[in-house]
């Protein structure tokens, strides 16, 4: 195991030293117990919901979606806390390991906007670097980080589409001992052979953060995973709120990752990609440069921005555009339906003609 010392995990070594000795709440589904009257959490007996037992507590862990998650990305149960989409996930991981006023994110952009964010919002200082040219990682990038407990690199890369190989992230990782490490992960089911989660058992640092939102179509049931070793584990669990998971969301994500759920998924995903294929083409004939698609979505820079935006606007069409310097000249658009794919094809078509 990869430590500072023979003795102390990399996780002991960067947790906020107050968490070491904290003892988390124990909220009634934590305490358990045994009997057919529950009197236990102050709630109400009665169920006035058409699904059972809305009226009680649910499981902060929900064994069977934890089981369910495990049997799908093939990690073990013990190394996978699920939470209120990835976006929890990340401010867990700032309150768990970064002092406020004191310790530092790092992340290389573009990228996910939501990890300066979130650092920023807890006082955590955040050191932007940049991609390559070709959104990789920069050189010497393990010293640039400088101390920063935390290292944000997001696979496929949001808003760029970029994908970087897997022997690089893993170098990256081993690069970074004494940093945590998180692969961000949300739009892996559209690029699988680029996951890193089998890496778990072999680096203590390195956490991969899931997502049912994108793939699964699930973005309104707020429901993500955090995996990685059982120290980082126990340490999330010291710091996540009593009841992360409703009931429903925990119903309707172990129906998506039943072995149906799981196909269909599967065939949505495959739907999706033939549908930015089309829309690629469709871009690069309108004369735009476009990114390579690793997630469910391209970046197209157009040299007339404003022209193609006013465009989509009039047409009622709604794509993301950007503040960013790096982006100003570029959009994002989500792949999506075919019929939502024709009337965006539609649109670049006039423009071309």
């Amino acid at each position: 195991m990869m430590t500072d010392s023979m003795s102390t995990p990399i996780a002991a070594k960067l947790a906020r030293p107050e968490l070491l000795e904290l003892t988390p709440y124990e909220s009634a589904r934590r305490i358990g117990g045994q009997g057919d009257v529950w009197i236990n959490a102050n709630e109400s007996p009665f169920n006035n919901s058409e699904l059972n037992k809305l009226n009680r507590y649910p499981e902060c862990q929900p064994t069977s979606l934890i089981n369910a998650y495990a049997e799908y990305s093939k990690v073990s149960a013990d190394n996978i806390v699920t939470c209120r989409g990835a976006d929890e996930a990340i401010e867990l991981l700032i309150r768990a390991f970064c002092v406020p006023a004191v310790d530092s994110i790092a992340c290389f952009g573009p990228t996910y906007g939501m990890y300066a964010i979130s650092a920023k919002t807890f006082n955590i200082g955040v050191t932007n670097l940049s991609l390559t040219k070709d959104y990789q990682l920069p050189n010497a990038f393990a010293q640039q980080v400088g101390d920063a407990k935390i290292v944000f690199i997001c696979n496929p890369n949001n808003p760029t589409g970029t994908i970087i190989d897997k022997d690089t992230i893993e170098t990256a990782i081993a690069s970074m001992p004494n940093a945590i490490v998180v692969i961000d992960e949300a739009y892996i089911e559209f690029s699988p052979q680029y996951s890193v989660a089998d890496l778990i058992p072999k680096y203590p640092n390195l956490v991969v953060l899931r997502t049912l939102s994108k793939a699964f179509a699930l973005a309104g049931a707020r429901c993500g995973f955090l995996m990685a070793n059982s120290d980082i584990i126990d340490l999330i669990m010291r710091v996540i709120a009593p009841y992360p998971v409703p009931l429903p969301v925990q119903q309707v994500a172990e129906k998506a990752l039943s072995d149906n759920g799981i196909s269909l998924m599967e065939q949505q995903v495959a739907s999706l990609k033939q549908q930015g294929l089309r829309l690629t083409a469709s871009l690069t004939k309108a004369g735009a440069t476009v990114l390579p698609a690793n997630g469910n979505f391209v970046l197209a820079e157009f040299d007339k921005v404003e022209l193609i935006a006013a465009a989509l606007k009039q047409a009622g069409i709604v794509a993301r555009a950007y503040k960013d310097p790096r982006l100003a000249a570029r959009i994002r658009f989500s792949f999506s339906s075919q019929t939502d794919t024709d009337r965006l094809i539609a649109v670049l078509d006039r423009l071309n003609q």
